[in-house]
């Protein structure tokens, strides 16, 4: 229980993504983050985006005024899932259909011509831009399809009456060579890390290291691992580099401070 305490402190602390309707009309969910002893199971093998799914539904539990009508509903036609509403939930005397995202995006400036547009996934294989433009022109409009207005019925819903949420929290990284960049639409709160190309490495010579599980992105970094020297996480970060892929890593610097950082074989 232990390590779902410490990943559900971390998911309570990631802010969202943007205020109100400020990113392509979407509107973020509100929710306060109150901090609780968690007390459920869940299933470690779980990819993380479904793990804290689950994060959520323990949260929503908790709110008095919300109540969770449905979860993780597919929608298909003729055996063919067209998509997945995340949640249903009635908060007060409304209804919201509930989309949880949970993401993890580096700036780089070299990629298109603004803000969102710089966002992209540690690996390179998606990019903030993509998720947004999928929500808003597939995601969201699954709940007026006919399909889904075949399941709203049998628990006596209308999608007319059904306003629509987004909960969406991230973590930003910035190049560690460029850290005051200042966000204009996206919440400066999410700028949680840094991140460095292989031939920056050497810069934390003098550091400690830890790289944790991908379910352990979300913790808050603390003092209570199993450090690795330099020149042990030097020969082990060789194989991220040569199987393309990016790790989170924490870095602790000689007083004591601890910073994220992706390592990116880019």
């Amino acid at each position: 229980m232990k390590d779902i305490q410490k990943r559900y402190e971390g998911f309570l602390q990631t802010n969202s993504l943007w205020k109100k309707n400020a990113i392509y009309e979407l509107n973020q969910f509100e929710i306060e983050a109150r901090s609780r002893k968690i007390d459920i199971e869940i299933n470690e093998k779980l990819r993380l985006g479904k793990y804290v799914e689950r994060l959520v539904s323990y949260q929503l539990d908790q709110e008095e005024s919300t109540s969770i009508i449905c979860e993780n509903v597919q929608i298909q036609k003729e055996k063919i899932t067209l998509g997945e509403l995340d949640c249903i939930i009635k908060k007060e005397n409304k209804t919201i259909h509930l989309e949880i995202i949970y993401k993890f995006y580096l700036y780089d400036a070299s990629c298109g011509k603004t803000e969102i547009d710089h966002f992209i996934g540690p690996n390179r294989k998606d990019s903030l831009v993509e998720k947004l433009v999928k929500l808003k022109e597939k995601q969201l409009p699954l709940l007026y399809s006919n399909e889904c207005s075949e399941y709203l019925k049998s628990i006596n819903l209308k999608a007319g009456e059904i306003e629509q949420n987004i909960y969406f929290k991230a973590q930003l990284f910035v190049p560690f060579s460029n850290r005051n960049i200042e966000l204009s639409f996206l919440n400066q709160d999410c700028i949680s890390g840094f991140y460095i190309p292989q031939k920056e490495v050497h810069l934390f010579k003098d550091c400690k290291f830890y790289i944790p599980f991908k379910k352990d992105w979300i913790v808050i970094p603390h003092k209570n691992v199993n450090w690795l020297k330099f020149e042990e996480f030097n020969s082990i970060t060789k194989n991220y580099f040569q199987k393309k892929t990016s790790p989170l890593c924490w870095v602790k610097q000689k007083n004591g401070e601890i910073l994220k950082l992706f390592l990116v074989w880019w």
